[in-house]
């Protein structure tokens, strides 16, 4: 393997050619064989909607508010389902991913801008990653918050060995992951017996009282800037070409078809997850009138007292340890999109690993020696409030390549889908911008 940075050649190099058509998928029909072929880039994909830079806006909302705030988290989702069909669409219709695709459309200096903005993104999402699994040994192991950062660069280790290890073999430990973080909500959420009758109520029928009261809608927006991610969109676009489908319209549709089937169920696991988060703050903290509960300590702390049952604070920090972990694979996977298509640089794994964890532990190292626990939590902000102002920088892109025909020919968005693209674009833009002030007037 190449351990330095080279310079591809070529600017028609096909999206993470490792893996690119790698995926051998079952022959016959779109049967059940067919559609387990294309199950795995959307749970990689899923992996940012439930990071441990979501889990204090969750806890934050569940505390304070209860059950108010799940009629948001459930928009949230229904605009991630519709960006990353978008951004799925996009790279099978194009055999493009989205970094390619605005390079080749903006030209070197925009396309630079671009690409240092995807970067600090990615750097951002990196440094919840390194709080929250630092956080998570802290709690698990009792090692120093300032230890665990550390340590968390050790999992350039890992990354290497899985994408050595293959590409579906590391879809599968990332599938394994989520389905430890789910399995554990679902044990948290039967301990936590919540009324379940106000829960599907508030998931569906969102609360006028959200747009009345500014703490309220502040912990709101703080949902929505944090749910839909700007590596996300890049990722996904080049993760759907692993697939071996055929290179034609017929084997196109049939594979923006299944890779939507893909993407939603994974996307709905990941509804589970931060509903369940929110559910539990709400059902044990917000009902026995601990309503300031907002850092991922304090909630450790109280699970086990308030639940009655000595297990309940291990189960959340494993599943904070899993949520982090998973994170750090996707977030490599998204790094070597962005700077291959942005600037046609290869990277090895292990390189491009430790360039962009060296950029969220050195931050990170500094705010825990200085304030400790404390200077985490604002840290954790500091990068959810960094990913909301670069979104849009991916979502707008998006939305006007899937919207035309010179570029997506038969597969360009239908006017319904374009109205509705650009209303999620705007509202995306509109929330994020609107938490930026909030946060600046506070």
């Amino acid at each position: 393997m190449a351990t330095k940075i080279t310079s591809e050649l070529t600017t028609n190099a096909p999206s993470l050619p490792e893996v690119n058509a790698s995926v051998r998928l079952g022959s016959g029909g779109t049967g059940w064989r067919r559609l387990l072929g294309f199950l795995g880039p959307g749970f990689l994909i899923a992996v940012g909607y439930m990071d441990p830079g979501n889990w204090a806006t969750d806890i934050a909302g569940g505390s304070r508010y209860g059950y108010t705030l799940l009629s948001v988290i459930m928009i949230s989702n229904l605009m991630a389902v519709l960006l990353q069909s978008l951004s799925l669409k996009l790279g099978i219709a194009t055999e493009r991913d989205l970094a390619q695709m605005c390079r080749e459309a903006t030209g070197k200096w925009v396309g630079a801008g671009l690409w240092i903005g995807a970067e600090i993104a990615i750097a951002a999402c990196d440094l919840a990653e390194v709080i929250g699994s630092a956080i998570a040994l802290n709690l698990l192991f009792h090692i120093p918050l300032i230890w665990g950062v550390l340590i968390t660069g050790l999992d350039v280790l890992l990354i290497l060995f899985l994408q050595n290890w293959g590409f579906r073999k590391l879809e599968a430990v990332v599938i394994v992951l989520i389905g430890t973080i789910v399995t554990l909500f679902g044990i948290q959420m039967v301990l936590s017996r919540p009324e379940y009758g106000v829960v599907a109520w508030n998931l569906f029928v969102p609360s006028t009282q959200i747009l009345k009261d500014p703490n309220l809608l502040y912990i709101a927006i703080g949902i929505l800037g944090a749910t839909v991610m700007p590596h996300n969109l890049y990722l996904h676009s080049a993760l759907v070409q692993s697939r071996d489908y055929a290179r034609t319209r017929e084997g196109k549709r049939e594979a923006i078809k299944l890779a939507n089937i893909d993407s939603a169920a994974a996307l709905t696991v990941a509804l589970f997850v931060n509903a369940a988060i929110l559910i539990v703050a709400a059902a044990v903290f917000h009902k026995s009138g601990h309503y300031e509960v907002a850092a991922i300590e304090d909630a450790y702390k109280l699970l086990s007292p308030l639940l009655g049952a000595g297990f309940a604070s291990t189960i959340f920090a494993v599943a904070l340890l899993a949520s982090g972990q998973n994170s750090s694979i996707t977030g490599t996977l998204a790094g070597q999109v962005v700077m291959e298509g942005f600037v046609h640089l290869k990277v090895a794994p292990w390189l491009r690993r430790l360039m962009t964890r060296s950029i969220a532990i050195a931050p990170t190292v500094v705010v825990v020696a200085l304030w400790g626990e404390h200077g985490t939590e604002k840290l954790l902000l500091l990068s959810q409030v960094i990913l909301s102002l670069q979104l849009s920088f991916a979502v707008v892109p998006l939305v006007i390549f899937t919207g035309s025909r010179k570029r997506m020919g038969d597969f360009v968005n239908a006017p319904w889908l374009k109205g509705l693209a650009w209303a999620a674009a705007a509202a995306i833009a509109g929330l994020n911008g609107w938490f930026v002030v909030l946060l600046v007037r506070q």
